[in-house]
Formats: structure tokens, sequence, C-alpha cells
């Protein structure tokens, strides 16, 4: 009867642990894939920026509509980290 407890009380522990440890991979990789994005639209609106060819034009208001929800991303990352280290 006690093994019982003991065993059930080892996995149940070792799950959430393992689920635990999964997402915050997930968190991170997520994290990691919209902060390369958020340089990459940036550093291709900059580029499409210089030239005044009216498709590049169009290329800067695309990459505009996307540059700002990722922004917002960022600072929540950016937040969330913070509140990590001050915890």
């Amino acid at each position: 009867m006690i093994t019982t407890v003991i065993t059930v009380t080892t996995i149940t522990t070792t799950v959430t642990t393992v689920s635990t440890i999964a997402a915050m991979g997930l968190t991170a990789a997520i994290s990691m894939a919209a902060i390369v994005t958020l340089i990459g639209f940036l550093v291709t609106k900059e580029l499409a920026d210089a030239s005044y060819s009216r498709p590049q034009q169009h290329i800067v208001k695309f990459l505009s509509i996307g540059i700002l929800p990722l922004i917002i991303v960022f600072a929540i990352i950016v937040v969330v980290k913070i509140t990590e280290v001050l915890a």
C-alpha cells in the first residue's frame, strides 16, 4: 500500500516536471521565432525603403503591417523576462 502511494506520487511529479519543461521549451522557441522574424522584417523594410521604386514601396507598406504586432510581442517577452529576474 505504501509503495503504491509513493509510486503514484513519483509518477505524478515526473509528469508535471516534464510537462513544465516541455512548455518552457515551446515558449522559448516561439519567442525566438518572433524575435528573428521581427529582425528580418525590420532589415527588409530598411533595405526596401532605401529604394524609391514603386514595387519596393509596396513591400515597405506590407512589412509595416507585420512589424507592429511583432513589436508588441517583443515588449511582452521583455516584460516577462524582467519579471522573472526580479521575482
